[in-house]
This record gives structure tokens, sequence and C-alpha cells, in this order.
């Protein structure tokens, strides 16, 4: 029943999250004329925008033969490409979209998101509202929050002789040539930020210098950089360490459950994927349908069980099965946490610059 795991090992392109079984993405369905009042019933068609694989084939067959709403699943290979849709489609052509955190904020605020009425959805309970009241959706008016996670290190204790507490000891020169780590430069820079005591969002240039510098202390300890598939190069012994993505280290997990995860003492990324309906959905109702339908406590543990993050509705975790509960429920000892979130375009150039010095001194 390792869905996580076989999902995982079939990846061929990177996505945020895993690979699976979702329907075959098709062209979006054409926006209606704006002019028409008469907004459509449920029923006809629900254009999907999000990932590939977000959800089991289970969910979406069970949704289609419970509602007669066929789903048309439409992917996406970076949240970038999605907005620049969403604007071009004026808000239209997709019914529900599923996306990170930080360029839903940016979706809001370009208009193309429309206020939920949660009137609508009967499930609307089950959210765990630790997940609720984010920098992208401050009074949750907008989004359902859909699956979360952390960067978390993970380690081979069978090959590494020192204590592992935090970023930091990633630096120590017995892991010459033997860390991995996923290629969101946010993310990597940010590990080198927050070594320093400084927030993943700052503006300080200086800042994001100064944490420049101490990522070239990680260059010589690193062997692979890649989104795709990292935890099987942990699985395998090609490297004893790695910052991974939630859904990898669940993966590493339920196949090496000697593998040691430590949530960083400097402090820890953590991010949200959230559901949204465009401002001009052609079919508005059938993703309400879709969201209250997942939103039920036991098809809400499936999906997350396919997916491998963090449950974010806490009616779902009762019915999440052993095996997968200590990966997909918050654990008790986290630290504190930042939300990676949206920086000055002069910050993200000065990010893009030390990336590609880390690299090239990594030999990447």
């Amino acid at each position: 029943m390792k869905k996580v795991l076989a999902l995982i090992l079939s990846l061929a392109l990177i996505a945020a999250l895993a690979v699976g079984c979702a329907p075959k993405p098709t062209e979006p369905a054409v926006s209606p004329d704006a002019s028409d009042p008469t907004p459509p019933e449920a029923g006809g068609t629900l254009t999907l925008y999000t990932w590939e694989g977000m959800f089991p084939e289970e969910i979406i067959a069970g949704f289609e033969a419970e509602t007669g709403i066929t789903v048309n699943y439409a992917v996406f290979d970076t949240d970038e490409t999605m907005l620049t849709k969403l604007e071009t489609a004026k808000g239209g052509d997709y019914d529900l979209v599923i996306a990170d955190d930080y360029i839903i904020e940016l979706a809001v605020g370009a208009g193309l998101v429309q206020k939920l009425d949660k009137s609508k959805l009967s499930n609307y309970g089950n959210i765990n509202p630790i997940y609720q009241g984010q920098f992208y959706d401050p009074a949750d008016e907008y989004t359902v929050p859909y699956g979360a996670g952390v960067q978390t290190i993970v380690f081979d204790p069978n090959f590494v002789d020192i204590p592992v507490s935090g970023y930091a000891d990633l630096l120590d020169p017995s892991f010459k040539d033997s860390v991995g780590v996923i290629g969101n430069y946010r993310v990597i820079n940010g590990l080198a930020l927050k070594i320093l005591g400084y927030s993943y969002n700052t503006e300080n240039l200086d800042e994001i210098d100064a944490a420049g510098a101490k990522l070239l202390e990680l260059a010589p300890n690193i062997r692979v950089i890649k989104d795709d598939s990292l935890e099987n190069d942990l699985i395998s012994g090609e490297i004893t360490a790695a910052v991974m993505y939630t859904s990898q280290v669940t993966a590493a997990l339920l196949e090496r459950p000697d593998l040691a995860v430590v949530y960083p003492a400097e402090g820890i990324g953590f991010g949200v994927m959230g559901s949204f309906i465009p401002s001009q959905a052609p079919n508005a109702e059938a993703a309400y349908k879709f969201l209250d339908y997942i939103l039920d406590a036991q098809r809400g543990a499936e999906c997350f069980e396919w997916l491998g993050y963090y449950s974010t509705f806490s009616a779902s975790d009762a019915y999440i099965s052993d095996e997968y509960k200590p990966f997909l429920t918050l654990p008790a000892e986290f630290g504190e946490t930042e939300m990676i979130g949206n920086v000055s375009d002069e910050a993200l150039q000065k990010h893009e610059l030390i990336w590609t010095a880390f690299r090239d001194a990594a030999g990447k």
C-alpha cells in the first residue's frame, strides 16, 4: 500500500509533488461570455488546473460517478506557468486551481481569484485551522488548503558520525561529496539565511550576500542537486544526507524506516498548497462540489496518503492509516517555522546570483 513511494518513483518530470494516475490532461474549456448573467448549473465539466498526480485515480472516478461531472485535468509544470495562463484567460478557462501559497498571493492581488461562498462547502469545518490565516489569504476568503510541507533534513545514521540538529551541521567536512539538496533556490539560499539567523524573506541585500558566502561553505559537500526523486539517492546510499520535500521524506521513510529525520534547529521553511476558484471560472458550481467532495474526512485521508504531504484537514487525521500517520500529521517536536513568501525583484535577482555561484562552486 505504499502509494506515495510508487508514485514518486514513477516521476519522469519534476513537479512540486509526486506524479500519479490523474486523468490525461486535455485543453481547458473556453470561458463563457462575461455578459451572460446566468451562472452555470453544476454538471458538465470541471476543469481542474494543477500539477500532475495531485489526486488518486479513485477520487477522480468517484467524484465523476457521484456527481455526473466530468473532470478535465489540465496540468502545469510551474506556478509561474499557471499564473501566466490565468492572466491570459483573465481569470477564466479554469474552474479550480491548486497551487503554492506565494503564487496564490499574486493571483489574488491581480484580481484573478473569487471569494469563496462557504455556505456551499458543508465540510468546510474539517479544515485544520493551523493552515489557515496565512500570508497569502489572511482572512481565509479565497482558499481551501490542500496539503502542506516543510523542508526537512534526513540522513543515514549508518554513515553519519556527528550529531545533526540543524542546517549548520551539513557544512561539516565529514559530509564532503555526500549531501543532496532540492533544486529550489529560495529554500537552499534560505538554509544559509537561517544559519545566520536571518529571515527567509529578508529584503536586506547585505544579509542575502552574507548568506551567499555561507552557502559556498556547503558546496564541497554537495553531491546532488535535483528536485526529481531525490529520496532515491538517499535510499540507495548515493548520498548520506539530504534536504528534501515532505513527500520525498515520506517516501524515503516508508522504504527505509532506519533513516533519521531532523527538523532544523535554525528554523523550518513551511509551505501550504491552496485551492481556489478563478474569478471568471466557467463552472464554479462544479468547483464547489469537488472541494466539498475532497473535504470529506475519509476522502481527505485517502488524498493525503497519496500525496505524501501533511494533512490539512484535521477531520482526516483519524482516518490516516498507521503506516502513514507519523509522516502526514504535524509532529509535536516542531520548532519555529517561517513561510517563504514573495520578495522584491531586487532581492530575487540577488538570490539568483547567489544560487548560480553556489551551483558553480558545487560543480552542478
